[in-house]
């Protein structure tokens, strides 16, 4: 994971949408401002995770799932959302 966050790519909440798995090939999601890569998940297959849905912020959602955000440690941080 790295160290400084200044040296990631930014994207707006429009570009995140773009990558939910049905528009673009990869499947994104964001949490505390930090934009993941969930693609190789089976549980993000299709973009859609339970009632939650790739291309989105998630932040305010993790207090409903059933773990905590330490989950998002074994996926890549692609990007910061702007």
């Amino acid at each position: 994971m790295p160290t400084d966050y200044d040296s990631l790519n930014s994207y707006t909440k429009s570009q995140l949408a773009l990558r939910n798995g049905q528009d673009k090939p990869e499947i994104w999601i964001a949490y505390k401002g930090l934009i993941f890569d969930v693609s190789s998940s089976r549980l993000w297959r299709k973009g859609q995770h339970y009632e939650h849905w790739a291309g989105q912020d998630l932040t305010d959602e993790l207090d409903d799932a059933p773990h905590n955000e330490f989950v998002f440690d074994k996926f890549e941080i692609v990007g910061k959302l702007s």
